[in-house]
């Protein structure tokens, strides 16, 4: 067993979230560790081509975004279930976008890459989400981490170095950093085709920007997607617990 540092404080504080929380009970927690949001604007048509019908791209300003998002996971463990070595910690690394249904905005993930392959069959088989396995590390490195994964399936690669460099704050309502982060769902399709939401809760998010020097990216030409050759958008922060719950269909 490994310890389980989840901070349960998380489900008292909600006053700060969009809509209440679900009225079921959440299923599972997550801890979300050393994180780098990198953020490229990206043209719109390209992304709705690749959107499900059912799910509107959700736009900045008129502008649509992806985001390569490299992490690690503690944690990981169903409602009441302690955290088991090797099974609760394992770095996880997101090519995603940005849709709503209705009035709520939530993640669209082109691919998820994580390092435990029991994590990818379950999320793949029950949530249908593009998850694979890959091979991954992450080091600290002088107030910094080196971030390597290659996905074992066609070789898409992130390598990087990246770190905060400067105090942390929480971003505020109708800013672009706050439209990037503060969502409070995932959308995604089930086995069948049909449209489901997947909430989730946790505090506002803490942000400090960053520094990246990003040695090789091609997790979003996997799915489809050029990324501009431009300087990405960059924020860090070191640590955000959460609960999920399960998928409800969306009428």
């Amino acid at each position: 067993m490994t310890d389980h540092d989840f901070d349960a404080g998380i489900l008292t504080a909600v006053t700060h979230r969009p809509w209440t929380l679900p009225e079921s009970p959440w299923v599972m927690t997550q801890t979300w560790r050393d994180l780098l949001f990198a953020h490229w604007r990206v043209d719109e048509q390209v992304l709705r081509a690749k959107i499900p019908a059912a799910f509107r791209l959700d736009l900045f300003d008129g502008a649509a975004y992806v985001g390569v998002v490299p992490f690690r996971m503690t944690n990981v463990a169903p409602r009441g279930v302690p955290s088991l070595p090797g099974m609760s910690e394992f770095p996880e690394l997101n090519v995603r976008t940005y849709v709503r249904v209705g009035d709520k905005a939530g993640v669209y993930f082109f691919s998820l890459d994580a390092a435990n392959a029991l994590a990818v069959r379950t999320a793949r088989t029950l949530l249908n989400l593009p998850y694979f396995q890959a091979a991954m590390s992450v080091s600290p490195i002088a107030e910094a981490f080196a971030y390597q994964s290659r996905r074992e399936a066609d070789g898409a690669e992130f390598v990087a170095t990246y770190g905060p460099v400067g105090p942390g704050s929480i971003p505020a309502a109708g800013t672009l950093e706050y439209f990037l982060t503060e969502r409070y769902c995932l959308y995604n399709l089930d086995r069948r085709g049909r449209p489901y939401r997947m909430d989730i809760h946790h505090p506002p998010w803490t942000l400090q920007p960053a520094r990246a020097e990003l040695l090789r990216n091609t997790m979003a030409d996997a799915s489809g997607i050029a990324l501009p050759d431009q300087p990405p958008l960059l924020h860090f922060s070191a640590r955000q617990d959460m609960v999920a719950w399960g998928p409800a269909g969306i009428t």
